[in-house]
């Protein structure tokens, strides 16, 4: 079926794939043999499955020495990579917290975060015998390079998957045209062979826009446009809460020349929607032509949220003097917030579009927001994607609650487990989870 590969690792490969691999899957397991071997397309199309017993294959097979593995976060390597990697060899990889390794086949393999540019200097020094890469297009661009370097000896390789960006984007540009060092293959829905017709169906449905065009048909395209473009107050507002709850968590975006907002959210895991945004506070100092001290929207929030069970507040980084503030006057449970804007946005998108969240109607900035936040076309061509910087304030203060509260690490908070249980119960569907993914250790060591 796959030629010329490691006897052991081709019978594994038969057996974990139902049925055949799809003719691209065996293709570009066959063909990858270039520098730098990147497989890019729609999600669920079975290019990290396959591009992961590639890098497998080459643990085996390829020169001695030690290699490296890169992802956004450890977290996301522990959510996406690891559990692949455990389901398609089981005990021959060990991973080792404590030194973030994976030991496979007699291979070391480290393992590096790379959410900022500050990662390039843990891989600056060492060389490595190969890599792989995590979706490549959310790394900084100075990693990738640097990983090159690294990588520059002996035959070492470069393996690794995305899905599409902006046109603009590093990768597209200097890696995915015309360079000859590159090999790549461009994977849809249809190249899973694990995936069911009713699946696919599914996954279509989750996304619109912007993401439709690049997570489902796999394309390189521009954000423009409204963001939540598939808003509408008929589906997505909601007359009153569904249901009492016995907490609630706070977002708010700081503002004194700009407007300043807090959202309330309230959660109920055993009703849907389980989220809903409640009440809102928004003073716009334009308008109002006039500012307010740190002191005056400290007052305001302690009036916004008296007699309230809040779990967690959730409050701009950058919004340091008023955090200051509230801490001095006794507000209890204040959390820096995850300033993630793109993670953040495609979250919250994916709330509303599977009808997890709603905005109760007497939240009429939120609404009016939804319908006017729109991409910075100005920036656009630089490979940069963010939010233009207008009628944004109610939606950050929703974006900082609502993405680090619910991916928390901490045990009182949901993790994206828990959100996808929620949301199988939810649609009236059983998660069907092997049991180390529901295993916070993976049998680590």
């Amino acid at each position: 079926m796959v030629e010329g590969k490691s006897h052991e690792l081709q019978e594994k490969l038969s057996m974990k794939i139902a049925g055949q691999p799809s003719p691209l899957q065996i293709k570009s397991f066959n063909e990858s043999n270039a520098r730098i071997n990147i497989w890019e397309g729609a999600v669920r199309s079975g290019k990290t499955y396959i591009s992961l017993w590639r890098f497998l294959t080459e643990l085996d097979e390829g020169p001695e020495g030690e290699y490296v593995l890169i992802a956004r976060t450890y977290d996301s390597f522990k959510r996406n990579v690891l559990p692949q990697l455990v389901a398609m060899i089981g005990g021959d990889v060990k991973y080792y917290k404590g030194n973030r390794e994976l030991h496979v086949f007699g291979k070391t393999i480290h393992i590096v975060g790379a959410d900022d540019e500050r990662a390039e200097s843990k891989i600056r020094g060492p060389t490595f015998s190969g890599a792989y890469v995590d979706e490549i297009t959310i790394i900084p661009e100075s990693v990738f390079k640097m990983l090159i370097s690294r990588c520059a000896m002996k035959g070492a390789k470069i393996f690794g998957t995305t899905n599409p960006d902006s046109p603009y984007h590093w990768l597209k540009r200097d890696y995915l045209t015309d360079n000859p060092d590159v090999k790549s293959w461009q994977f849809t829905l249809d190249d899973n062979p694990e995936l069911s017709q009713k699946d696919r169906d599914y996954l279509k449905r989750q996304y619109t826009g912007l993401w439709y065009q690049r997570f489902i048909q796999g394309k390189w395209v521009q954000a423009e446009g409204t963001i939540y473009d598939f808003f509408t107050e008929q589906e997505h507002v909601i007359n009153a809460p569904p249901s009492y709850t016995s907490s609630y968590i706070v977002g708010i975006d700081y503002g004194t020349a700009n407007p300043c907002s807090f959202v309330l959210i309230g959660h109920d895991p055993n009703c849907f929607p389980n989220l809903w945004v409640e009440a809102e506070y928004y003073f716009d100092s334009k308008s109002h032509q006039r500012q307010k001290t740190d002191t005056e929207y400290a007052e305001d929030l302690q009036k916004f949220i008296q007699g309230r069970p809040i779990k967690a507040i959730y409050i701009d980084p950058s919004a340091i003097s008023f955090r200051m503030e509230l801490q001095k006057q006794g507000v209890q449970s204040l959390y820096e917030a995850n300033n993630e804007v793109m993670d953040g946005i495609h979250f919250v998108r994916s709330l509303l579009k599977n009808g997890t969240l709603k905005i109760c109607r007497g939240c009429k900035n939120v609404i009016n927001e939804m319908s006017s936040y729109v991409w910075d076309k100005n920036v656009e061509k630089t490979g940069v994607e963010k939010p233009k910087k207008e009628n944004d304030h109610a939606l950050d203060a929703i974006r900082y609650a609502l993405f680090t509260h619910l991916f928390g690490r901490s045990g009182k908070r949901l993790t994206p487990q828990d959100i996808e249980k929620m949301e199988a119960e939810a649609h009236g569907r059983t998660p069907n989870l092997p049991r180390f993914f529901q295993d916070g250790d993976f049998g680590m060591h």
